[in-house]
């Protein structure tokens, strides 16, 4: 384990400075860093002064700005519209380069909807939303904490039966199945490969245990991690106390 993460429980990460201008490059989770997390995906919405702030960075930041989230990037839109920015979806398994371009969609393969049913046909369509977004299966349990230990359990068994090459992330309120080569840190790199963010140092805000690995990337490369609510151990070097003060220092940066 790196130095990163062997953090005292008792340690306070410290808050980031103002550093935004045109060296930089910014990269964002979206749910419980800039919404406050819902007990169903679809129930959070975009305030048009959220839109206006992300308009206003990416315009100071010549377009060096993407969502790195685990929603759809289809999702992401409809969220935000008319507001459309570079974006990687589904933990970087769908990318979006420049904000008029085509996305390819992340399908569904048929042993992971096989198993969305099975987990389905337990939980009904009661507190447990079971959601399907292609290759990555999530189970949010949010509204029934209780339920995730059991959620946790049948993802894991069901590694034993699918094909090699996915792994289990257990979030704040949920599990979730997803592939390998579907990770943040991977998705902020191929960004970094591309104009307008090559030769940048990037900057990334998350705040789950899947944003870990993008922090890791944004660390080798000399960046600034920023963990949103941040646990004992992280590997986010500074640390922001909640969604509210995220925005603030967002604003502070324009």
């Amino acid at each position: 384990m790196s130095e990163i993460l062997q953090k005292a429980a008792s340690e306070t990460l410290q808050k980031p400075q103002p550093l935004l201008t045109g060296e930089w490059a910014l990269f964002l989770d979206i749910d419980g860093t800039l919404l406050e997390h819902a007990e169903h995906p679809d129930a959070v919405s975009v305030s048009a002064e959220l839109r206006s702030l992300l308009q206003g960075l990416d315009h100071k930041l010549n377009g060096a700005l993407a969502f790195i989230t685990g929603r759809s990037v289809a999702a992401v839109d409809q969220l935000f519209q008319p507001l459309k920015l570079r974006a990687a979806g589904l933990y970087g398994l769908e990318h979006r380069l420049l904000p008029d371009d085509d996305v390819e969609i992340a399908d569904e393969p048929a042993d992971i909807a096989a198993l969305a049913e099975e987990i389905e046909a337990e939980f009904g369509r009661g507190q447990v939303y079971i959601e399907r977004k292609g290759r990555v299966l999530a189970i949010h349990t949010r509204a029934a904490p209780h339920l995730l230990p059991r959620a946790t359990q049948l993802v894991e068994q069901a590694l034993a039966v699918l094909p090699k090459g996915y792994r289990v992330v257990a979030g704040n309120a949920g599990v979730e199945l997803l592939p390998l080569e579907a990770a943040k840190g991977a998705a902020i790199r191929r960004f970094m490969d591309i104009a307008p963010f090559t030769g940048r140092r990037p900057v990334f805000l998350g705040d789950d245990t899947s944003d870990e690995n993008g922090f890791e990337a944004i660390n080798d490369a000399g960046g600034i991690s920023i963990r949103v609510k941040p646990p004992a151990y992280t590997a986010a070097r500074y640390g922001l106390a909640g969604v509210a003060e995220t925005l603030a220092w967002l604003r502070g940066q324009l």
